[in-house]
């Protein structure tokens, strides 16, 4: 089981598949984003190569992200071939939620596991402005649709920007009175590309909290407010679901991070909001011998910061977020 220097246990691997995505939403990447060619991109065989040596060393729980991970042709298969994986015991995948109407069931037969859908708002109109394109029609009939196939539990991924969807924060964690979902709230990260409105466009988590508490009376704590994963969970008093508040920025979760990333052009990624990466699939593809890969995993994931910069002004620049995977 790899560990870092810190002692953190690092067995959860984030997987981005794709760097294309069928939206432009305003918070990740520029409207006239340009994508990689094929070429540049882990290929469904390296894909499956890395995600064995990982599960050798021990990471056995996988998300599949992007850009848009449903957008990679042949994500049936390659899911089938992911959850075959001896070792990995927990998949998932973060989307967009266009193409679940389609893809749900099939994904679910293959073996995927939960869907974490991102919605940041139930506004049509809104819903237009901040994704640039897409319908919102098509996001919720996609949710439908991987409740019915079993992906559970739902969460909802909303990222808040302040001028855009504030105001639509208590009728989204409304959704969780009769739905046994999980509404993320997340702060808004800064990254390449967009970090303008990033650093002026962040909501807190205090304040969401505060947006949601003056129509839906005060949140009660779940499990003592304890972690799960990288939210802190509440319930509106008597709701089916629960509400989970992201701080990545104003209270960051940095000990007890147990992930890496995988980017679509194969760098491993030790810190979301940091830029160092180790590039795995240049040395795959020279021929080197998959322990030296593994040697060369296990090394870097030593060498994983603490966390952020971002107190000290330290802004992740050398990618925009859909080049990375969330």
């Amino acid at each position: 089981m790899p560990h870092d220097r810190f002692g953190r246990r690092i067995h959860y691997l984030r997987i981005s598949l794709t760097d294309a995505c069928n939206m432009r939403c305003v918070y990740c990447m520029p409207e006239d984003q340009t994508f990689l060619p094929r070429k540049e991109l882990m290929q469904d065989d390296e894909i499956l190569t890395l995600v064995r040596l990982a599960a050798e060393l021990g990471f056995d729980k996988i998300r599949l992200t992007g850009g848009e991970p449903t957008a990679r042709a042949g994500i049936v298969d390659l899911v089938d071939a992911i959850s075959s994986t001896p070792g990995v015991n927990s998949l998932s995948m973060t989307t967009n939620g266009v193409m679940l109407a389609k893809l749900a069931k099939p994904l679910a037969q293959a073996g995927l596991q939960r869907v974490n859908v991102s919605l940041d708002t139930l506004d049509p109109q809104r819903f237009e402005r901040l994704t640039r394109r897409g319908s919102l029609q098509d996001v919720w009939a996609g949710i439908e649709a991987a409740q019915s196939a079993g992906l559970e539990p739902i969460k909802l991924n909303v990222v808040i920007v302040r001028g855009y969807n504030e105001r639509d924060v208590s009728e989204i964690a409304a959704l969780t009175r009769d739905r046994p979902w999980q509404v993320r709230f997340i702060e808004m990260m800064p990254f390449a590309g967009a970090t303008e409105l990033q650093m002026r466009g962040m909501v807190t988590h205090l304040e969401t909290r505060a947006l949601i508490e003056s129509e839906m009376g005060l949140l009660e704590e779940v499990n003592g407010a304890e972690l799960d994963g990288e939210a802190r969970v509440y319930r509106i008093p008597g709701a089916a679901g629960t509400i989970g508040l992201i701080s990545s920025i104003t209270q960051p979760f940095c000990a007890s991070c147990t992930r890496v990333r995988l980017t679509a052009d194969g760098r491993l990624r030790l810190c979301l909001l940091r830029e160092k990466e180790v590039d795995l699939l240049t040395p795959l593809r020279e021929g080197i011998s998959l322990d030296e890969i593994r040697q060369q995993m296990q090394d870097a994931i030593w060498q994983k910061p603490w966390g952020h910069g971002l107190a000290q002004e330290e802004i992740p620049l050398n990618r925009v977020m859909n080049q990375i995977g969330g």
